[in-house]
């Protein structure tokens, strides 16, 4: 059972509506990692945009055939499309207990879309958590990555080499490669592109009262329990 389980049995009125959460940081940051690990222990379910449009496009839903014309049309799909996915989604048995949103929204327009959308249903944005790192530090966590060419086994330069040089240790592979947006140079001009389009957005959900930070430079269990800590008390 998970925690949201527990405290909806012991309290089944606390809750109005389901909890909407926003996960906001840069590449990097493991907002997928600890997306995941708040979907296990609250039963939420994680919503990214990008599963969402090939998701309705593979069903052909109405708002689907609309997005799948526009990008082989090789256009960006507005936010109109965007935010009609989503309330087909949202509308789903699954996410009655809640649900967490990665990479919507992106900009201010789109806070207030989804607002509106919310409205419709009584709901609104529980916390919109905005994972803090150090640019510096994390263009050398990503830059530092590689895996194995053969099994996909991770490793870093300075974080977790082969324990005999130029063998994965799972497969005993001799062969490695990079990712290619993870070169320094591209890595730094990733984090610039996002302070600059996401910080009218933390300004306006920190003008609301529903944004909160947390230090995502630490260990992955303590950056857990700091999230987990914050759920419980936004919902």
């Amino acid at each position: 059972m998970s925690d949201l389980d527990t405290r909806t049995r012991q309290a089944p009125h606390a809750i109005a509506a389901a909890p909407v959460l926003i996960l906001l940081g840069p590449p990097g940051a493991g907002k997928g990692t600890q997306a995941r690990m708040l979907e296990e222990r609250f039963g939420l379910v994680q919503l990214s945009t990008g599963d969402l449009l090939r998701a309705a496009v593979k069903a052909g839903t109405e708002a689907g055939r609309r997005a799948e014309a526009v990008m082989k049309a090789g256009d960006l799909v507005s936010d109109d499309i965007v935010i009609a996915i989503l309330r087909d989604r949202m509308a789903e048995p699954d996410c009655v207990r809640g649900v967490i949103l990665d990479g919507f929204p992106r900009t201010a327009v789109q806070a207030r879309a989804l607002d509106a959308l919310l409205a419709e249903t009584g709901q609104n944005v529980n916390a919109a958590i905005s994972l803090e790192v150090d640019d510096a530090a994390m263009v050398a966590r990503i830059s530092g990555r590689y895996t194995c060419a053969e099994c996909g086994e991770g490793y870093h330069d300075s974080f977790k080499q082969p324990a005999r040089a130029g063998t994965c240790d799972k497969c005993g592979g001799t062969a490695f490669k990079r990712r290619a947006d993870d070169k320094a140079e591209t890595v730094e001009a990733r984090l610039k592109v996002y302070h600059a389009e996401t910080a009218p957005l933390i300004a306006y959900y920190d003008d609301k009262g529903s944004l909160d930070r947390i230090d995502a430079m630490g260990g992955i269990e303590d950056i857990s329990a700091a999230l987990a800590a914050l759920v419980q008390q936004r919902t």
